[in-house]
């Protein structure tokens, strides 16, 4: 019981039924018990009715539901919750990384503009870090690793190579478009943004 209780498998959603986040069983069941929230009895995607607390209790457990035993039987484990208070979407900047990267340059090299596959490419210091560039969004830009590699610790300029865009630090986005669906919990699909 306590696997089900701890993991991250409860969609938050705000009071306007943005998902802004991802909590456990055991929080989700503080914040409806509380009133900070209502569990979002999901019927099929034409059907969602936010259910208070003490009417969760009662809720039948369906086949396919997760559950957790209470003294008087079964509780219904909810997949989606919304805030009773809370309306903002916070933002959040991409993290630094080859990933963060490979977003920002939407997977193309940035001298050649090529669409690159999963490991075609890698993250170039426009200024080589021999000669002082820093490990930064400005100075980092994606590269097919053939290109990377014949560029070695040159300019793009010494190399006879020209960015396709100067790099920038990404602006910051709402939290939605982080939030992956791991679990493959449908009840969740409504509320999530697709990459494309």
């Amino acid at each position: 019981m306590s696997q089900i209780l701890h993991k991250q498998t409860v969609l938050v959603l705000n009071r306007n039924w943005q998902a802004i986040s991802t909590t456990s069983p055991a929080l989700a069941f503080g914040q409806m018990c509380s009133d900070a929230a209502t569990g979002l009895d999901v019927r099929n995607l034409h059907s969602m009715i936010p259910v208070r607390w003490d009417d969760w209790l009662n809720l039948p457990v369906r086949p396919g539901d997760r559950s957790i035993g209470v003294p008087n039987g079964r509780v219904r484990v909810p997949t989606v919750i919304v805030l009773s208070r809370f309306d903002k979407v916070p933002m959040k900047r991409p993290r630094f990384g080859l990933r963060g990267i490979w977003e920002r340059d939407q997977g193309c090299c940035q001298y050649t503009g090529r669409k690159l596959a999963p490991g075609e490419g890698n993250i170039d210091h426009v200024v080589p870090r021999s000669r002082g560039g820093e490990t930064t969004w400005e100075n980092c830009v994606l590269a097919d690793k053939r290109i990377n590699s014949r560029k070695a610790d040159q300019t793009p300029r010494e190399a006879g190579l020209q960015l396709l865009r100067p790099p920038r630090e990404p602006r910051p986005v709402p939290v939605t478009v982080f939030l992956r669906n791991h679990d493959e919990i449908p009840d969740w699909e409504p509320f999530l943004i697709h990459a494309s």
